[in-house]
C-alpha cells in the first residue's frame, strides 16, 4: 500500500477564491494537484506555495480553457509531470451581469467562450483521459434556479454546463468515471463581494436558513466528497447553498 502513487487532480481556475480552496482541500486529502490559471501567474504560484508549504504536491500550468490545443496541452502536462489524471474540477468561469435587454453582446460571447466552450473542451479531455475510479466535477450555479434579475445570460451559460454534465455522465457508461456538477449559492469570494454594498451583502447572507454567506471551504467540502468517497453519486447537480433553493 505504501508504494501507491497519489491520485492526480486538475483544477481549472485553481488560483481563484473557490478554485484555491478546492486545490488546498484536494491536496490535504493527499492528491497531487495541477493548479490551472489563465493569466495571473503570481496568484497561481502563491497557491502552489500554500500547498507545498503544508507538505502537499502542486504545480501551476497556464492555459486558455477555450482553446482546444491549450486544453490538450494542460492534460498532457499533467500526465507528463504527475503520471495521469484521476480528478478534474472545472471551476474556471466569468460572470458579467446586466439586465438581458441591456447586456452587451460582446459580454454575452465572452461568458459563453469561457463558461460553455471552456467546460465543453475540458469535459472532452476529461472524458478521454480520466483513469478508472475518476471523477469530473463541473461548476454550475444556484442562480439557474433562483432566476435573479441581471443574471440571465450568466445563468444561461450554467444551464448549458448542467445539460452537458448530466448527459456526459450517461455517455461514460462502463468507464467507472463519475460526472457531476456543483452549484454554489452566494459565496464570500473577492469576485462575488466586489462592487456590492453592505446592504446587498447582508440581504444575500439572510437568504439561506443558515443565515450566512457560503465560504470557499464549504464548496471545497462538496468537491472533495464528489472527488473521493462519493462513487455512487453520478449525473447529479449538487446545490451547495445552505438551503436557499
Amino acid at each position: 500500500m505504501g508504494d501507491e502513487q497519489p491520485r492526480v487532480a486538475i483544477v481549472t481556475g485553481g488560483s481563484g477564491g473557490i478554485g484555491r480552496a478546492v486545490v488546498e482541500r484536494l491536496a490535504a486529502d493527499g492528491m497531487s494537484v495541477v493548479v490551472h490559471y489563465a493569466g495571473n501567474e503570481e496568484r497561481a504560484t502563491q497557491t502552489v506555495r500554500s500547498v507545498t508549504g503544508q507538505g502537499g504536491s502542486a504545480v501551476a500550468v497556464a492555459a486558455d480553457v477555450a482553446e482546444p490545443a491549450q486544453v490538450r496541452a494542460l492534460f498532457d502536462e499533467a500526465e507528463r509531470r504527475l503520471g495521469g489524471v484521476d480528478v478534474v474540477v472545472n471551476t474556471a468561469g466569468i460572470m458579467l451581469l446586466a439586465p438581458l435587454a441591456e447586456l452587451d453582446v460582446a459580454d454575452f460571447d465572452r461568458m459563453h467562450r469561457t463558461n460553455v466552450r471552456g467546460a465543453f473542451l475540458v469535459s472532452q479531455q476529461a472524458a478521454e483521459r480520466l483513469r478508472p475510479g475518476g471523477a469530473l466535477i463541473n461548476f454550475s450555479s444556484s442562480v439557474v434556479r433562483l432566476a435573479q434579475p441581471t443574471y440571465g445570460a450568466y445563468a444561461a451559460t450554467k444551464g448549458a454546463v448542467e445539460a452537458m454534465t448530466l448527459i456526459l455522465a450517461r455517455e461514460l457508461r462502463g468507464r467507472d468515471v463519475t460526472v457531476n456538477a456543483v452549484a454554489p449559492g452566494p459565496t464570500a469570494t473577492p469576485l462575488f463581494l466586489d462592487g456590492k454594498d453592505q446592504q446587498t451583502i447582508d440581504h444575500l447572507a439572510s437568504l439561506p436558513p443558515l443565515q450566512r454567506l457560503g465560504r470557499p471551504d464549504d464548496i471545497a467540502e462538496t468537491v472533495a466528497f464528489l472527488a473521493g468517497p462519493a462513487r455512487w453519486v453520478n449525473g447529479q447537480v449538487i446545490h451547495t447553498n445552505g438551503g436557499i433553493v
